[in-house]
Protein backbone atom coordinates (compact mmCIF):
# COMPACT_ATOMS: atom_id res chain seq x y z
CA UNK A 1 0.00 0.00 0.00
CA UNK A 2 2.78 2.37 0.91
CA UNK A 3 4.46 1.59 -2.35
CA UNK A 4 1.40 2.61 -4.36
CA UNK A 5 1.06 5.93 -2.53
CA UNK A 6 4.72 6.68 -3.13
CA UNK A 7 4.32 5.98 -6.85
CA UNK A 8 1.26 8.33 -7.07
CA UNK A 9 3.12 11.14 -5.29
CA UNK A 10 6.12 10.76 -7.58
CA UNK A 11 3.82 10.78 -10.63
CA UNK A 12 2.17 14.03 -9.50
CA UNK A 13 5.54 15.63 -8.93
CA UNK A 14 6.66 14.55 -12.42
CA UNK A 15 3.45 15.92 -14.05
CA UNK A 16 3.82 19.24 -12.20
CA UNK A 17 7.43 19.53 -13.24
CA UNK A 18 6.62 18.83 -16.92
CA UNK A 19 3.73 21.35 -16.82
CA UNK A 20 6.00 24.05 -15.40
CA UNK A 21 8.56 23.41 -18.12
CA UNK A 22 5.83 23.65 -20.79
CA UNK A 23 4.49 26.95 -19.33
CA UNK A 24 7.96 28.47 -19.31
CA UNK A 25 8.49 27.32 -22.89
CA UNK A 26 5.23 28.99 -24.04
CA UNK A 27 6.11 32.25 -22.29
CA UNK A 28 9.42 32.35 -24.10
CA UNK A 29 7.60 32.06 -27.43
CA UNK A 30 5.48 35.27 -26.88
CA UNK A 31 6.61 38.60 -28.39
CA UNK A 32 8.04 41.00 -25.82
CA UNK A 33 5.93 44.10 -24.97
CA UNK A 34 7.42 47.24 -26.61
CA UNK A 35 6.63 50.58 -24.96
CA UNK A 36 6.57 53.80 -27.03
CA UNK A 37 8.10 56.88 -25.45
CA UNK A 38 7.54 60.59 -25.92
CA UNK A 39 10.05 63.29 -25.14
CA UNK A 40 8.85 66.54 -23.52
CA UNK A 41 9.41 69.68 -25.60
CA UNK A 42 9.66 73.40 -24.89
CA UNK A 43 6.55 75.14 -26.24
CA UNK A 44 4.33 78.20 -25.84
CA UNK A 45 1.11 77.11 -24.14
CA UNK A 46 -1.95 79.26 -24.78
CA UNK A 47 -5.30 79.14 -22.99
CA UNK A 48 -7.95 80.64 -25.23
CA UNK A 49 -11.59 80.77 -26.21
CA UNK A 50 -12.94 81.17 -29.75
CA UNK A 51 -15.56 83.61 -31.04
CA UNK A 52 -17.14 83.56 -34.50
CA UNK A 53 -17.98 86.66 -36.53
CA UNK A 54 -16.83 88.70 -39.51
CA UNK A 55 -14.47 91.50 -40.55
CA UNK A 56 -16.22 94.85 -41.06
CA UNK A 57 -15.17 98.50 -41.31
CA UNK A 58 -15.24 100.47 -38.07
CA UNK A 59 -17.67 102.94 -39.68
CA UNK A 60 -19.74 102.75 -42.85
CA UNK A 61 -20.96 106.05 -44.31
CA UNK A 62 -24.23 106.12 -46.24
CA UNK A 63 -24.34 108.85 -48.90
CA UNK A 64 -27.85 110.20 -49.38
CA UNK A 65 -29.16 113.08 -51.54
CA UNK A 66 -30.60 116.29 -50.10
CA UNK A 67 -32.91 116.69 -53.09
CA UNK A 68 -35.35 114.32 -54.80
CA UNK A 69 -35.12 113.50 -58.48
CA UNK A 70 -33.76 111.09 -61.09
CA UNK A 71 -30.14 109.90 -61.18
CA UNK A 72 -28.63 111.46 -64.28
CA UNK A 73 -25.06 110.11 -63.94
CA UNK A 74 -23.06 107.91 -61.55
CA UNK A 75 -19.32 108.56 -61.42
CA UNK A 76 -18.17 105.69 -59.16
CA UNK A 77 -18.46 101.94 -58.81
CA UNK A 78 -17.87 99.47 -55.98
CA UNK A 79 -14.17 99.05 -55.19
CA UNK A 80 -13.11 102.58 -56.19
CA UNK A 81 -10.99 104.56 -53.76
CA UNK A 82 -12.17 108.16 -53.56
CA UNK A 83 -11.32 111.37 -51.72
CA UNK A 84 -13.57 113.68 -49.74
CA UNK A 85 -15.32 116.02 -52.17
CA UNK A 86 -15.13 113.68 -55.18
CA UNK A 87 -18.27 113.51 -57.31
CA UNK A 88 -20.46 110.47 -56.70
CA UNK A 89 -23.58 111.19 -58.75
CA UNK A 90 -25.58 113.88 -60.51
CA UNK A 91 -29.33 114.19 -60.00
CA UNK A 92 -31.86 115.63 -62.41
CA UNK A 93 -34.61 117.40 -60.51
CA UNK A 94 -38.27 116.70 -61.21
CA UNK A 95 -39.82 119.94 -59.88
CA UNK A 96 -42.92 120.10 -57.72
CA UNK A 97 -45.63 121.87 -59.74
CA UNK A 98 -46.89 123.93 -56.81
CA UNK A 99 -43.41 125.09 -55.77
CA UNK A 100 -42.54 125.85 -59.39
CA UNK A 101 -45.64 128.02 -59.82
CA UNK A 102 -44.95 129.87 -56.55
CA UNK A 103 -41.38 130.58 -57.61
CA UNK A 104 -42.58 131.76 -61.02
CA UNK A 105 -45.10 134.12 -59.38
CA UNK A 106 -42.33 135.48 -57.13
CA UNK A 107 -40.25 136.32 -60.23
CA UNK A 108 -43.21 138.18 -61.81
CA UNK A 109 -43.86 140.13 -58.58
CA UNK A 110 -40.19 141.06 -58.27
CA UNK A 111 -40.18 142.24 -61.91
CA UNK A 112 -43.19 144.52 -61.26
CA UNK A 113 -41.48 146.02 -58.19
CA UNK A 114 -38.27 146.52 -60.17
CA UNK A 115 -40.07 148.34 -63.00
CA UNK A 116 -41.84 150.58 -60.48
CA UNK A 117 -38.60 151.40 -58.62
CA UNK A 118 -36.85 152.15 -61.93
CA UNK A 119 -39.53 154.70 -62.88
CA UNK A 120 -39.23 156.31 -59.45
CA UNK A 121 -35.43 156.32 -59.74
CA UNK A 122 -35.55 157.97 -63.20
CA UNK A 123 -37.90 160.72 -61.90
CA UNK A 124 -35.79 161.38 -58.83
CA UNK A 125 -32.60 161.49 -60.91
CA UNK A 126 -34.17 164.04 -63.29
CA UNK A 127 -35.23 166.21 -60.36
CA UNK A 128 -31.85 165.86 -58.71
CA UNK A 129 -30.04 166.88 -61.89
CA UNK A 130 -32.21 170.05 -61.94
CA UNK A 131 -31.43 170.73 -58.27
CA UNK A 132 -35.06 170.37 -57.17
CA UNK A 133 -34.43 167.58 -54.57
CA UNK A 134 -31.64 167.00 -52.12
CA UNK A 135 -28.90 164.40 -52.48
CA UNK A 136 -30.39 162.48 -49.55
CA UNK A 137 -33.73 162.01 -51.36
CA UNK A 138 -31.90 160.84 -54.49
CA UNK A 139 -29.80 158.38 -52.48
CA UNK A 140 -32.96 156.85 -51.00
CA UNK A 141 -34.37 156.34 -54.50
CA UNK A 142 -31.06 154.82 -55.65
CA UNK A 143 -30.98 152.33 -52.74
CA UNK A 144 -34.60 151.31 -53.33
CA UNK A 145 -33.88 150.71 -57.02
CA UNK A 146 -30.79 148.58 -56.30
CA UNK A 147 -32.72 146.59 -53.69
CA UNK A 148 -35.43 145.88 -56.25
CA UNK A 149 -32.76 144.69 -58.72
CA UNK A 150 -31.33 142.31 -56.13
CA UNK A 151 -34.76 140.94 -55.21
CA UNK A 152 -35.52 140.28 -58.87
CA UNK A 153 -32.19 138.47 -59.33
CA UNK A 154 -32.81 136.38 -56.19
CA UNK A 155 -36.29 135.45 -57.38
CA UNK A 156 -34.87 134.31 -60.72
CA UNK A 157 -32.21 132.19 -59.00
CA UNK A 158 -34.77 130.63 -56.66
CA UNK A 159 -36.92 129.79 -59.68
CA UNK A 160 -33.94 128.08 -61.34
CA UNK A 161 -33.18 126.11 -58.16
CA UNK A 162 -36.78 124.90 -57.90
CA UNK A 163 -36.83 124.00 -61.60
CA UNK A 164 -33.38 122.38 -61.96
CA UNK A 165 -31.92 122.05 -58.46
CA UNK A 166 -29.06 124.45 -59.19
CA UNK A 167 -28.25 127.87 -60.55
CA UNK A 168 -25.24 129.84 -61.68
CA UNK A 169 -22.86 131.07 -59.01
CA UNK A 170 -23.20 128.33 -56.38
CA UNK A 171 -20.54 126.01 -57.86
CA UNK A 172 -19.92 122.78 -55.91
CA UNK A 173 -22.74 123.60 -53.48
CA UNK A 174 -25.36 122.58 -56.04
CA UNK A 175 -27.89 120.11 -54.61
CA UNK A 176 -27.81 118.08 -57.81
CA UNK A 177 -24.11 117.22 -57.42
CA UNK A 178 -23.65 114.53 -54.75
CA UNK A 179 -20.10 114.37 -53.35
CA UNK A 180 -18.16 112.11 -51.00
CA UNK A 181 -17.89 113.21 -47.38
CA UNK A 182 -14.85 111.05 -46.47
CA UNK A 183 -11.69 109.50 -47.90
CA UNK A 184 -12.20 105.78 -48.38
CA UNK A 185 -13.41 102.94 -50.56
CA UNK A 186 -16.78 102.50 -52.22
CA UNK A 187 -18.29 99.32 -50.76
CA UNK A 188 -21.61 99.36 -52.56
CA UNK A 189 -23.59 101.39 -55.11
CA UNK A 190 -27.18 100.14 -54.76
CA UNK A 191 -28.67 102.46 -57.42
CA UNK A 192 -28.34 102.84 -61.18
CA UNK A 193 -28.66 105.65 -63.67
CA UNK A 194 -32.32 106.44 -64.16
CA UNK A 195 -33.43 105.40 -60.68
CA UNK A 196 -35.64 107.80 -58.77
CA UNK A 197 -34.23 108.95 -55.41
CA UNK A 198 -35.80 110.59 -52.36
CA UNK A 199 -34.11 113.32 -50.37
CA UNK A 200 -33.01 112.79 -46.78
CA UNK A 201 -35.02 114.88 -44.32
CA UNK A 202 -36.63 114.78 -40.88
CA UNK A 203 -39.39 112.47 -42.07
CA UNK A 204 -37.49 110.15 -44.43
CA UNK A 205 -34.07 108.48 -44.33
CA UNK A 206 -33.72 109.04 -48.04
CA UNK A 207 -32.32 106.80 -50.77
CA UNK A 208 -28.78 105.51 -50.26
CA UNK A 209 -26.64 106.33 -53.29
CA UNK A 210 -23.41 104.72 -52.06
CA UNK A 211 -21.84 103.08 -49.02
CA UNK A 212 -18.32 104.29 -48.17
CA UNK A 213 -15.81 103.19 -45.55
CA UNK A 214 -12.18 103.60 -44.55
CA UNK A 215 -10.86 100.07 -45.16
CA UNK A 216 -7.69 100.90 -43.23
CA UNK A 217 -9.75 100.79 -40.03
CA UNK A 218 -11.22 97.29 -39.89
CA UNK A 219 -12.59 95.49 -36.84
CA UNK A 220 -13.66 91.98 -35.89
CA UNK A 221 -17.37 91.90 -35.05
CA UNK A 222 -18.43 88.64 -33.43
CA UNK A 223 -20.27 86.91 -30.61
CA UNK A 224 -19.35 84.74 -27.63
CA UNK A 225 -21.51 82.43 -25.58
CA UNK A 226 -22.64 83.38 -22.08
CA UNK A 227 -20.51 80.56 -20.67
CA UNK A 228 -17.39 82.26 -22.04
CA UNK A 229 -18.14 85.95 -21.56
CA UNK A 230 -17.20 85.83 -17.87
CA UNK A 231 -13.67 84.70 -18.76
CA UNK A 232 -12.82 87.64 -21.04
CA UNK A 233 -12.16 91.33 -20.49
CA UNK A 234 -11.32 94.36 -22.58
CA UNK A 235 -7.78 94.85 -23.94
CA UNK A 236 -7.13 91.11 -24.25
CA UNK A 237 -5.16 90.16 -27.38
CA UNK A 238 -6.95 88.44 -30.26
CA UNK A 239 -5.68 86.22 -33.04
CA UNK A 240 -7.95 86.55 -36.07
CA UNK A 241 -8.18 83.89 -38.77
CA UNK A 242 -10.10 84.68 -41.95
CA UNK A 243 -11.56 81.75 -43.86
CA UNK A 244 -10.78 83.28 -47.26
CA UNK A 245 -7.12 84.02 -46.38
CA UNK A 246 -5.20 80.81 -45.71
CA UNK A 247 -2.15 80.37 -43.49
CA UNK A 248 -2.30 83.86 -42.00
CA UNK A 249 -3.42 85.28 -38.68
CA UNK A 250 -4.11 88.91 -37.83
CA UNK A 251 -3.41 90.53 -34.49
CA UNK A 252 -6.17 92.54 -32.81
CA UNK A 253 -7.19 93.89 -29.43
CA UNK A 254 -10.55 93.26 -27.77
CA UNK A 255 -12.01 96.72 -27.09
CA UNK A 256 -15.76 96.14 -26.68
CA UNK A 257 -17.95 93.60 -24.88
CA UNK A 258 -21.71 94.14 -25.03
CA UNK A 259 -23.27 94.76 -21.61
CA UNK A 260 -26.43 92.93 -22.70
CA UNK A 261 -26.79 89.54 -24.34
CA UNK A 262 -29.16 88.51 -27.13
CA UNK A 263 -31.00 85.20 -27.30
CA UNK A 264 -30.15 83.17 -30.41
CA UNK A 265 -31.40 79.62 -30.89
CA UNK A 266 -31.99 79.24 -27.17
CA UNK A 267 -28.53 80.49 -26.15
CA UNK A 268 -27.49 83.93 -24.91
CA UNK A 269 -24.85 85.54 -27.12
CA UNK A 270 -22.80 88.67 -26.32
CA UNK A 271 -21.48 90.91 -29.07
CA UNK A 272 -17.75 91.70 -29.01
CA UNK A 273 -15.52 93.91 -31.18
CA UNK A 274 -11.78 93.98 -31.68
CA UNK A 275 -9.64 96.48 -33.61
CA UNK A 276 -7.22 94.95 -36.11
CA UNK A 277 -3.58 96.01 -36.12
CA UNK A 278 -3.20 98.93 -38.56
CA UNK A 279 0.39 97.94 -39.29
CA UNK A 280 -0.80 94.89 -41.27
CA UNK A 281 -1.41 96.09 -44.83
CA UNK A 282 -3.13 92.91 -46.06
CA UNK A 283 -6.36 93.86 -47.83
CA UNK A 284 -9.36 92.20 -46.16
CA UNK A 285 -12.70 92.52 -47.90
CA UNK A 286 -15.54 93.76 -45.74
CA UNK A 287 -17.94 91.07 -44.60
CA UNK A 288 -15.55 88.09 -44.72
CA UNK A 289 -16.29 85.49 -42.04
CA UNK A 290 -13.61 85.10 -39.37
CA UNK A 291 -12.82 83.43 -36.06
CA UNK A 292 -11.16 85.20 -33.15
CA UNK A 293 -9.07 83.32 -30.63
CA UNK A 294 -9.26 85.31 -27.40
CA UNK A 295 -6.05 84.66 -25.49
CA UNK A 296 -6.90 84.25 -21.80
CA UNK A 297 -3.41 83.21 -20.64
CA UNK A 298 -0.06 82.39 -22.24
CA UNK A 299 3.07 80.64 -20.98
CA UNK A 300 6.23 80.90 -23.06
CA UNK A 301 9.10 78.37 -23.10
CA UNK A 302 7.19 75.85 -20.98
CA UNK A 303 8.16 72.16 -20.80
CA UNK A 304 5.18 70.35 -22.28
CA UNK A 305 3.87 66.88 -23.15
CA UNK A 306 0.75 65.77 -24.99
CA UNK A 307 -2.42 65.89 -22.96
CA UNK A 308 -3.25 62.33 -24.05
CA UNK A 309 -0.19 61.03 -22.16
CA UNK A 310 -1.36 62.40 -18.81
CA UNK A 311 -3.07 59.83 -16.59
CA UNK A 312 -5.42 60.89 -13.82
CA UNK A 313 -6.05 58.88 -10.67
CA UNK A 314 -9.80 58.51 -10.29
CA UNK A 315 -9.45 58.19 -6.50
CA UNK A 316 -7.32 61.24 -5.81
CA UNK A 317 -8.10 63.29 -8.98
Amino acid sequence: MKKIVTIIILALIAVTFVGALYYLYQKNQEDPIVYETETPSVQTIVKKTVATGSIVPREEILIKPNISGIIDEIYIEAGDRIKSGDLIAKIRVIPNVSSLQSAKDAVATAKINLDNEKKSYDRQKSLFDKGVISANDFDNADVAYKRAQQNYKSAQQNFEIVRTGTTSGIGSAANTLIRSTIDGMVLDVPVKTGNQVIESNNFNDGTTLATLADVNQMIFDGKVDESEVGKISENLPLEITVGAIENKTFDAVLDYIAPKGVSENGAIQFNIKGTLDKADTTFIRAGLSANASIILAKAKDALAIKEALVQFDSKTD
